[in-house]
């Protein structure tokens, strides 16, 4: 953000035309910067009361299984069923891996193959930033199962992680609980900030492209961030940095690598130092750069705006093949 000298106040001021002094481009550029720190602070405000309630881990139950669509065999059925019994009975099978308590060897047989999924639309696994939790999440994960998400999970990492890898390795232990408690094959994943960072590496670095669909990343340093230079101290914040070991490794050749990315980025993120960081810019991957206007980077997981957006992006088909480099449309949040 270009910083300009303030002028000190003259009476001859006065008579100088006031778009000589403030020119229409600045003065629409302060008003911006002004609404969105003052969203900035109340969401920030707002955050700190909820932060408490989203610091345990959120309790996961599986989800409802939907009753097996398929005609019994004779072997299927214990002598003396018909099938319509059965079909009652098969209804109430347990989850995936386990087997019907009143199921015996001299009856029928339970399925080994894993039991349709309950949704057409795969799992949202939501991934919060540096120092944060899943409480963060509040408004959009209300917005998801508004709009037909009815499995959204938050995964809270501890804030005393030192390691991008070590919280990818995490990330990719949680994915694939949640592909055997669900019965899906992939899940959609939103990250803000760092986490989009940790998501980004488990996909490119661990072989998460075989489960994650789309990855939507809200303000995160794909390149780097210079901001805050005192707080090197922090390992994790070193990893952030341009040309860190982590950076380096996602910067290597990606092919064939299979996950959709979109990446949220503000033109008024002063978390991401320079702004274009929080683009993706990657030869081997599929990636779609959304610009937002007007908001900052602790709103980017909060305003409807974006949420709409987001939810846009994970409704989409999967990209195939080429690279799109730019988005359709910005969104633009007054």
């Amino acid at each position: 953000m270009e910083v300009t000298r303030i002028l000190p106040f003259r009476p001859l001021c006065q008579l100088i035309p006031a778009r000589l002094v403030f020119p229409a481009r600045l003065t629409g550029v302060s008003v911006s910067l002004l609404k969105a720190t003052a969203l900035e602070v109340a969401i920030l405000a707002g955050h700190l009361l909820l932060y408490p309630s989203g610091i345990i881990q959120e309790r996961r139950s599986a989800p409802a299984l939907p009753p097996l669509r398929y005609a019994p065999t004779p072997e299927d059925m214990a002598e003396g069923d018909d099938e319509a019994s059965y079909l009652t009975e098969s209804a109430t099978l347990p989850g995936p891996g386990t087997q019907d308590a009143h199921s015996t060897d001299n009856t029928h047989n339970t399925c080994s193959a894993r039991l349709p999924a309950a949704e057409s639309k795969p799992p949202v696994l939501l991934l919060h930033g540096f120092i944060d939790n899943r409480s963060v999440f509040v408004l959009l994960r209300r917005s998801l199962a508004q709009h037909g998400r009815h499995h959204v999970e938050s995964l809270n990492y501890s804030p005393l992680t030192y390691d991008i890898r070590t919280a990818a390795a995490l990330l990719a232990r949680h994915v694939e609980e949640i592909c055997e408690r669900t019965g899906h094959d992939r899940v959609d994943i939103v990250g803000h900030s760092l986490g989009g960072l940790i998501a980004r590496y488990y996909v490119q670095c661990l072989g998460g492209d075989l489960r994650v669909r789309t990855l939507v990343s809200l303000g995160t340093p794909h390149s780097g961030t210079t901001v805050a230079p005192l707080m090197d101290a922090h390992p994790i914040v070193r990893q952030m940095r341009p040309g860190s070991t982590v950076i380096e490794e996602l910067s290597r050749p990606a092919p064939g690598c299979r996950t959709h990315f979109v990446s949220f980025w503000s033109d008024l993120d002063q978390i991401m130092v320079p702004l274009e960081t929080a683009c993706i810019d990657h030869p081997d991957l599929i990636a779609q750069n959304v610009r937002v206007t007007g908001v900052g980077h602790l709103a980017l997981p909060v305003h409807p705006a974006v949420a709409a957006g987001i939810r846009q992006a994970l409704d989409a088909e999967e990209a195939e093949g080429g690279r799109t480099t730019d988005a359709v449309n910005g969104l633009t949040v007054a």
